[in-house]
């Protein structure tokens, strides 16, 4: 394993990151913020529990989800696509590298961003609600393997993308409507019988309920079931970058 070239790619993407550290830090405490204000406020007061939980601690779990999932596609879409719109990924393709130490510099930088905003998004929650975490390593388990997996979602767009409008179409158009009809801030057990089978076709679903369970102890789908499911789907993606790189699709052309 090339550990410093690994180290590399990671730590320039990491500066990026940290070049923006305010506007990174900001953003998601204000929006945060505006969430609990809105819903918290304005729909909380009309409903106070769900399940025993005030809704304001309720739509924590979402609020969370929400941004590590967007902040993991984002980062690792554009992690990818800069090097490939300027040229410079060919320097990668020809150093002493293989593509698992580059996906692993790539994925891990987006990964850890995403976590980063996560963690600021669950302290921030603390100023607004009263929260106790249950299962915290569960917590943070769900966490890492969610912004993993998107991150490495988020790397197959920015190889496919070709210019920076379809960078944004699939978050924009398929996966932020999902992360809102998964349960982000209602449970589906909330919806009429026909509307929650229909939910239960949505991957994002199971994420956020095994996530809201490691908070509360409660969950609309079996544990078991939201582990096989981001299990399943990191699986995919790995299998779909092995592919890209064993196969040169939209690297090599």
């Amino acid at each position: 394993m090339n550990w410093p070239a690994i180290g590399s790619i990671y730590s320039h993407e990491m500066m990026r990151f940290f070049r923006t550290l305010m506007q990174s830090f900001l953003s998601p405490v204000i929006s945060t913020s505006l969430y609990f204000v809105v819903f918290g406020a304005a729909i909380g007061s009309r409903i106070d529990e769900v399940e025993g939980v005030s809704y304001g601690a309720f739509i924590v779990p979402g609020l969370i989800m929400l941004s590590v999932i967007t902040q993991a596609i984002s980062n690792g879409s554009f992690g990818i696509f800069f090097p490939k719109f300027t040229g410079t990924i060919y320097e990668l393709l020809s150093a002493p590298i293989n593509f698992f130490e580059i996906v692993i510099g790539f994925v891990g930088a987006a990964a850890t961003k995403a976590l980063f905003i996560g963690i600021v998004i669950l302290g921030t929650s603390f100023l607004f609600v009263d929260l106790t975490i249950q299962h915290p390593a569960a917590m943070m388990a769900f966490m890492v393997m969610t912004g993993v997996s998107f991150a490495l979602f988020g790397f197959i767009i920015g190889i496919w993308a070709k210019n920076f409008e379809q960078l944004q179409l699939v978050p924009l158009l398929i996966v932020t409507p999902l992360i809102f009809l998964g349960g982000s801030f209602y449970s589906i057990s909330m919806l009429p019988p026909f509307w929650q089978t229909i939910a239960l076709l949505n991957p994002v679903v199971y994420l956020i309920s095994g996530f809201r369970w490691a908070f509360f102890g409660m969950a609309d789908v079996p544990i078991a079931a939201s582990l096989l499911a981001i299990a399943a789907f990191m699986a995919i993606c790995l299998g779909v970058v092995w592919w890209i790189f064993r196969t040169g699709w939209r690297i090599r052309s």
